[in-house]
């Protein structure tokens, strides 16, 4: 599965997008191929993900990420891509997997989530608003394709629940464009701003700590709604800390202090 905020120039090689058009597809148990696609995945994992995820799993971020997650390459060398981590059993299936299928179903990933659709976000300043674009995977191992419940990729994206995931998927992709750009030169590979944009990134509840320690709510001007919201609701500091790197890093964001 690819990496769903790719930024694109060009469609790729033999896909074209799907647009208005419609598919079909169905996946469930009677489906002969049912829990194929959940085996020896190269998934990437975003930052909303393990949120949902280690809620799902009633454990801490950084109990996630150690346990669940390997780092990989993301689509530019400056800042590692986090990868599912795969059962250690001969089918290399995914850990939350058991005989009857998805165990974490309500809360899976947005990979997971899109199938069989691959999203693509074009975020050329050539072309103004960023615009993304769905394409059909195709998977010979896929049987989902020959049944006939016909969608197209809004009724799709709606009756999946992506809207969301994607929404926060796209201020993510706006701080990776960010590390792109190689914010930390000097430091190299696992330096201290690197290391810290990892935690608010993936570790969630790592980065509250910090923040209540540096007290950096009180550094900034923030509405006292904004201030309930982020000693609680994760969501809501993942979106902050997203604006804080762009601060720290480049003085950009709409954060303001005070």
């Amino acid at each position: 599965m690819s990496k769903n905020d790719d930024i694109i120039k060009e469609f790729p090689e033999g896909m074209e997008p799907l647009g208005n058009s419609a598919f079909h597809f169905r996946c469930g148990p009677d489906v002969k191929c049912y829990m194929s696609c959940c085996r020896k995945l190269d998934l990437i994992l975003y930052p909303y993900d393990i949120i949902r995820l280690k809620k799902r799993l009633s454990i801490s971020s950084e109990e996630f990420v150690r346990s669940h997650t390997r780092l990989g390459p993301s689509s530019h060398p400056f800042f590692p891509a986090v990868m599912l981590l795969m059962s250690e059993n001969r089918e290399q299936t995914c850990p939350f997997l058991d005989k009857e299928g998805c165990t974490v179903y309500e809360d899976r990933p947005t990979a997971c989530r899109t199938y069989p659709l691959e999203r693509a976000v074009d975020r050329s300043p050539a072309r103004g608003r960023p615009r993304d674009y769905y394409f059909m995977t195709n998977h010979s191992y896929c049987l989902g394709h020959q049944e006939k419940k016909e969608w197209t990729v809004k009724t799709w994206i709606r009756d999946q629940k992506v809207q969301h995931y994607n929404a926060v998927n796209d201020l993510w992709a706006e701080v990776d464009t960010l590390f792109a750009q190689n914010p930390w030169q000097g430091e190299g590979a696992g330096g201290p701003r690197q290391q810290m944009a990892f935690m608010v990134c993936y570790n969630i509840d790592g980065f509250r700590r910090f923040a209540d320690e540096q007290k950096l709510f009180d550094q900034f001007k923030l509405e006292s709604s904004q201030r309930r919201a982020l000693a609680h609701d994760d969501e809501a500091l993942l979106k902050f800390g997203f604006e804080w790197l762009k601060h720290i890093l480049t003085g950009a964001g709409n954060l303001r202090r005070k």
